[in-house]
């Protein structure tokens, strides 16, 4: 017999089914619960709603558990490149080589982008932040791709519109930096992987062919677009199922999920991490200080990159990295007083028991901040960088909405407005 929640509402019982998990999580049905009752659930914020069932992500921040369909992150981050995770979280199943080898070749093939994007740069004001460009860029790719209006085609069409998007978005986000620095434009390079082929084009120059990512960055960069590629039913990720519940097309969902993300509180939290540097530093890099003031609870200050929201323990994916920044930093020999200042916080916090004991450890925030300041990326692209990361989990999440045959989005609402009242004709009022 399948478990059951009862609702008792004046007087009358409800019954609702309970859903359980693979990893044995437990939710109440309440799909059908106006229906029969009338009554509504409120929860601002869904912090305890579960809109949806999905196969791509299981995460437990009690237990500082993250999976991509079944394998641990420690387990793909250590074995694998980016476009096999993101086989991975668009398929269900790692690839073969093979299937592999195929996925890189397809997307290979569609790295260009159409050389009027390049003349939006020029409408874009001066100054323009980064993730402003990139949600208008990747919208525009409906544009230039009118076919991919339907959400509905054949899967064959649709598997070209996901191939089109993962190659052309590093493109788009290597032409946003080197606008940003009035450098001339550094073509894609197919003979080269997924990420260094990114990283040549942020980093090369027209004038040196022959540039080579240091293969220390390569792989710190593979780990950090690994590390974000997917994180469940978080802001962008629910945004980009909303969006695309009304059957909007792929790209103008991404682009909503780009804007989510560009929000200070999702997505802009490793660079808060390098503000917050930069202030210590500005008031004179005394560590402890800024250690004391965070213990002091009547003191306003906070410590960025420090816990989790949603990880009550520690951040899998903050271990994973912390020795991709030391070997960055080592191999790059960077000489910045602003990242001597993060290692000491980093060296404080992880030995002082106030910290320790409230398990306010470094999270993947921290480290990527520090990681992305010693490759030479300015504070306001980190986010951009992200975005690039979490690429195949978006599109994952959009493709298992409509395949799923979702709904579309309408939440319910409890009006707290004005009670009905007599309209009163303007020459009265």
């Amino acid at each position: 017999m399948s478990e059951t929640a009862k609702i008792s509402i004046e007087g009358k019982e409800f019954e609702l089914p309970v859903i359980t998990g693979s990893e044995g999580e437990k939710a109440i049905d309440i799909s059908k619960l106006r229906s029969l009752s009338g009554y509504i659930t409120i929860d601002p914020g869904f912090k305890n709603t579960g809109a949806t069932t999905s196969g791509i992500t299981f995460l437990d921040g009690e237990l500082g558990i993250l999976r991509h369909r079944g394998y641990d992150i420690e387990d793909l981050a250590a074995n694998c490149s980016f476009l096999e995770v993101s086989y991975l979280i668009l398929n269900g199943e790692l690839p073969t080589a093979e299937e592999l080898k195929a996925f890189e070749t397809n997307i290979s093939e569609h790295t260009l982008v159409n050389e009027g994007m390049e003349a939006m740069f020029k409408a874009f004001p001066t100054g323009s932040h980064p993730m402003g460009q990139l949600s208008s860029m990747i919208s525009s790719l409906s544009l230039y791709y009118p076919k991919a209006l339907n959400p509905n085609r054949p899967e064959e069409s649709i598997q070209r519109t996901i191939i089109r998007l993962m190659a052309k978005m590093p493109t788009i986000c290597a032409m946003i930096y080197k606008k940003s620095k009035g450098h001339p434009l550094v073509y894609p390079n197919n003979s080269l992987d997924y990420v260094t082929n990114y990283l040549n084009m942020s980093f090369g120059q027209v004038s040196d062919p022959n540039y080579k990512p240091d293969p220390v960055v390569v792989e710190a960069m593979n780990k950090l677009l690994i590390l974000h590629a997917d994180h469940e039913q978080n802001c962008s990720a629910s945004t980009v199922r909303v969006v695309g519940s009304s059957q909007s097309n792929l790209y103008s969902s991404i682009a909503a999920g780009i804007s989510a993300l560009w929000g200070p509180l999702h997505g802009g939290a490793n660079q808060e991490v390098l503000e917050m540097l930069e202030a210590i530093k500005n008031d004179g890099g005394d560590v402890q200080k800024y250690i004391n003031k965070a213990k002091d609870k009547n003191d306003p200050f906070r410590l960025m990159g420090f816990g989790h929201r949603v990880y009550k323990n520690f951040d899998p994916r903050a271990k994973i990295i912390k020795k991709s920044a030391d070997d960055v930093l080592a191999k790059l020999g960077v000489n910045d007083p602003i990242l001597e200042i993060a290692k000491g916080l980093e060296v404080a916090a992880l030995n002082d028991p106030y910290f320790v004991e409230k398990k306010l450890f470094p999270n993947v925030d921290f480290y990527s901040g520090i990681i992305y300041r010693a490759l030479g990326f300015p504070t306001e692209f980190f986010t951009v960088l992200f975005a690039l990361g979490r690429l195949p989990g978006w599109i994952s999440q959009w493709q298992e909405m409509r395949r799923d045959k979702q709904p579309i989005a309408r939440p319910r609402q409890i009006y707290t407005g004005a009670a009905p009242r007599e309209f009163v004709p303007l020459n009265k009022r």
